[in-house]
């Protein structure tokens, strides 16, 4: 995978082909993009495990999840912990979906996440917390770095009835 840079790549452009991914899961497999083709995803990037926003979001996905899945969308969220940390994630907070590691950060850099942020004057590299919405062909459908879980729900089925 990628090595980190201190220049963050632009998000892949809706309408543009998703960057080809293949990580390990939660749940022990390995995960391809590839693989996914013909199902609707929600890709979304999130910093770290078990912290107060990443949680909230995870679990607004896990409370959307039914919904979601009655809808045939995959939901999938990439970070940069292990697989380990995943589990025990997932555990805590009965997440019904696979979490992805990201370890070296090449997910993150592919899709244009992994950004220089700053904190208390100290800049540092991490993970935007961003959803991306691919499509049955594989195209990115949805950019969205604001929208919550349920309303990701509500976009993808105004795509899906277009």
């Amino acid at each position: 995978m990628a090595k980190s840079t201190s220049k963050a790549k632009p998000y892949p452009a809706a309408g543009s082909k998703a960057p080809a991914f293949s990580a390990p899961a939660s749940d022990g497999k390995t995960v391809k993009l590839a693989d996914l083709k013909g199902k609707v995803v929600a890709l979304y990037f999130y910093p770290k495990d078990d912290t107060p926003g990443c949680t909230k979001e995870a679990c607004g996905f896990r409370d959307a999840f039914d919904k979601l899945r009655t809808a045939g969308i995959e939901v999938l969220g990439v970070s940069p912990d292990s697989t380990s940390s995943h589990r025990k994630f997932i555990d805590k907070f009965a997440l019904p979906f696979r979490l992805l590691a990201d370890e070296d950060h090449g997910i993150c850099e592919a899709y244009g996440v992994w950004q220089k942020k700053s904190m208390y004057g100290k800049e540092y590299l991490g993970v935007a917390r961003t959803t991306f919405v691919i499509d049955r062909d594989g195209t990115i459908a949805v950019t969205s770095s604001d929208h919550l879980p349920c309303e990701i729900l509500s976009l993808i089925t105004t795509l899906q009835t277009e």
